[in-house]
């Protein structure tokens, strides 16, 4: 299904907002006194709403008739992405310096890092393959792959609760959690085939149900 142009251009300009503001405060100096931190956290807050938002598609289609956000998920998903890189490259390059010793103890040593990286391991294919041609040379594998958005939204959500180290600071991510939790249960074999029913029966019978065909003679 083709887009709107309109929605097209609200979704690049929604998805590009928190990069366009981060901008705009470090030019100010307005990133706190630990600029790096708040780097890291607004742009892995991006990914994971933008990621939740891919997860929400689906759903919203099948649920909600909202046909157009089908076409819109590759979108975001590729925004999820371009986030997540920030994020990474923030935390390797100015945080660790690109010390790969200290980074491969953070991966192993710190569950928030391993949970994080493996996020990132498993959305990186699924942008890499987003493409139509992609789809196309993967054929039924390509559904089987893309699956693996099942797995990266929990592990991002879980990479933001352990970091978040409990007490008042885990609402957030445990808001997230339950989000996350119920798009997915909105996944399930019995939810989907009554959401189908729901949407057959609101549409209505055929116009010709029920009537018998007219002869042609």
């Amino acid at each position: 299904m083709r887009q709107p142009l309109w929605l097209r251009i609200a979704v690049h300009l929604a998805a590009l907002a928190p990069f366009a503001q981060l901008l705009w405060h470090g030019y100010r100096r307005q990133l706190t006194a630990n600029p790096i931190q708040e780097i890291t956290h607004r742009t892995g807050i991006a990914a994971l709403i933008l990621l939740v938002l891919t997860l929400a598609c689906t759903p919203a289609n099948r649920l909600l008739g909202l046909r157009q956000a089908v076409p819109v998920r590759r979108t975001l998903g590729l925004y999820a992405f371009f986030y997540a890189v920030l994020h990474v490259l923030i935390f390797g390059v100015l945080d660790y310096g690109l010390d790969w010793e200290l980074i491969r103890e953070a991966v192993f040593e710190k569950r928030y890092v391993l949970a994080g990286f493996s996020a990132f391991v498993l959305l990186a294919p699924l942008a890499i393959t987003s493409t139509r041609g992609w789809q196309r040379r993967l054929g039924k594998r390509w559904r089987r792959l893309h699956q693996a958005m099942y797995l990266v939204v929990p592990l991002a959500v879980l990479h933001f609760l352990w970091f978040s180290k409990g007490g008042a600071a885990s609402i957030e991510p445990l808001t997230y959690g339950a989000i996350t939790a119920l798009l997915l249960a909105l996944r399930l074999p019995l939810v989907v085939r009554t959401a189908a029913r729901w949407q057959a029966k609101r549409r209505g019978p055929p116009v010709n149900a029920g009537r018998p065909l007219q002869s042609s003679t």
